[in-house]
């Protein structure tokens, strides 16, 4: 279950939030003031998390090895070029709801 709770009601429920977190995989939102300062979530996600930024980190960094030769400006063109093609294919998904 997702909540949210002030720091004051963390402080005082700690025990009760861990066991939520741990036992249920609840994840709580701490604000002070109204702003979230922090997110408590269960170990499990986080290590996924992780797993899944060190993945990324790896893909750009091969992507990046890949590419080191090519001029930035072709680069530049082929983003550019993807990007529109996406936009195109998103917009024609939206106008054709039969098509998914």
């Amino acid at each position: 279950m997702k909540r949210t709770m002030t720091a004051v009601e963390a402080r005082k429920q700690f025990g009760d939030i861990l066991s939520g977190v741990y036992y249920r995989g609840d994840e709580v939102i701490i604000e002070r003031a109204g702003k979230p300062m922090a997110v408590v979530i269960p170990t499990s996600r986080y290590e996924a998390m992780e797993r899944d930024r060190r993945k990324l980190g790896d893909m750009i960094e091969e992507i990046h090895e890949r590419n080191k030769s090519v001029p930035a400006d072709v680069i530049e063109r082929d983003i550019q070029e993807a990007i529109r093609e996406m936009r195109a294919e998103a917009a024609s998904r939206r106008s054709d709801p039969k098509t998914d």
